[in-house]
């Protein structure tokens, strides 16, 4: 190195300066890991002033914090005076949290997360309120309102922690306990969007009391997703609770929720790939389908109803592909069935001006949305899901008709 043996480095530059070679590439590697965690609370009635689970998260990493609160219009409509209950629960709690400005209610539903001038709105509204990264968003809703707030949280600031309240069967046992945000834009679900975990979730079960029996039903498309991917005996248990299920009662309801949710946080946690940085998405089975259907509809289905169209048509498709027994496709659309949904819309049979199928466009879209080769996942037993990296067009006509045909049974 010329400089003997002896010589010591004193600074950055010194090394760089006696360890480089004329005209030989170089490469710094740059390394470190940051851990992720957080709660996913079960409790009830979060905004009596006797429950602290809020308070208790509010306070969790920097003592006392300043909260700016969202609630989706639908969570009002259901308990007209929750923005009230709200700021009463801050008020009695004002030792541990301050309210950053009034809480604020947002239009809900797929439209939400179709409308970036509101993307913008609710950036100013985080800024005019003075939140910082000390601070917390809270929001209060469904998973279209949790993505597009998570959204505005992650984006802003580089960085605001968020807390997610999820009030749907969907949003509590699915997006609610996941590390995704995002909007949709021209014309593709999801498109803008980040990787940035909540602070915390916090599953209120009065929110699912008074949700509308078609939000019920929905959210349990998910339930029946994980299960036929991850766990063939909670597969079982839906077959034996269905009619339970259907009716709403509130113990097998309970049950699936934290099942199915519990499932989703194992598959985030192990799956190897919370980030989806590879080309598999295993709990998007059975929704390349589902996400054109719910584009092609206008957002008439509900993502629910669209999964379990896309559950249907995908475990068919097991079958016709060799992959999966024959019969077990029929055990999955009388589940479905029973569980009260329809498996079939007009939008499947809908087709361009060559011909072809408008639903097609859905694999695009899917591997377009990770890059990389095609993967979808699909079945090789009730439990256990396999990734296929091609499906045959002519094979998915033929699930399409079966499931037109026992749509008319």
């Amino acid at each position: 190195m010329g400089q003997g043996s002896n010589f010591v480095p004193s600074t950055i530059f010194d090394i760089l300066t006696k360890l480089e070679t004329p005209g030989e590439a170089r490469a710094y590697f740059q390394k470190f890991s940051v851990p992720y965690e957080y709660p996913v609370y079960f409790t009830r009635d979060i905004f009596s002033t006797g429950n602290r689970t809020l308070a208790d998260c509010a306070t969790a990493i920097s003592g006392k914090s300043k909260l700016l609160i969202f609630v989706d219009a639908g969570a009002k409509q259901q308990i007209p005076d929750i923005c009230r209950r709200v700021s009463a629960y801050i008020d009695h709690h004002k030792a541990e949290m301050d309210l950053a400005a009034e809480v604020e209610v947002v239009p809900g539903g797929e439209a939400c997360k179709n409308d970036l001038a509101l993307v913008e709105q609710l950036q100013r509204r985080v800024v005019e309120a003075g939140i910082d990264r000390h601070s917390y968003i809270v929001g209060v809703g469904g998973g279209a309102i949790l993505d597009l707030i998570g959204y505005v949280a992650s984006t802003t600031h580089r960085g605001i922690r968020h807390i997610r309240v999820p009030t749907t069967v969907l949003s509590q046992n699915d997006s609610g306990v996941g590390v995704k945000n995002g909007v949709n834009a021209f014309g593709i679900k999801n498109l803008l969007g980040t990787f940035q975990p909540p602070a915390a979730v916090i599953n209120d079960s009065v929110f699912i009391d008074i949700l509308p029996g078609r939000d019920k039903r929905a959210g349990m498309a998910e339930a029946v997703k994980v299960a036929l991917i991850r766990d063939g005996e909670f597969f079982d248990w839906l077959e034996q609770k269905a009619e339970a299920l259907a009716l709403f009662a509130s113990e097998p309801l309970d049950r699936l929720i934290r099942h199915c949710a519990l499932l989703h946080m194992r598959q985030i946690a192990q799956g190897g790939d919370p980030f989806e940085r590879g080309n598999a998405r295993p709990l998007d089975f059975g929704h390349w389908a589902a996400h054109k259907l719910e584009s092609l509809s206008n957002y008439e289905l509900r993502h629910g109803e669209a999964v379990a169209i896309g559950l249907a048509l995908d475990t068919r498709y097991s079958v016709l592909s060799g992959l999966l027994p024959e019969g077990d496709d029929e055990r999955v659309r009388t589940l479905l069935n029973r569980l009260g949904f329809t498996l079939w819309h007009e939008a499947c049979d809908w087709t361009d001006s060559t011909g072809r199928r408008v639903l097609l466009k859905g694999l695009e879209d899917f591997r377009e949305h990770l890059g990389g080769e095609l993967t979808v996942t699909l079945l090789s037993s009730l439990g256990t899901g396999v990734e296929v990296h091609a499906m045959d067009e002519t094979l998915i006509a033929s699930a399409l008709d079966w499931l037109r045909e026992g749509s008319t049974l």
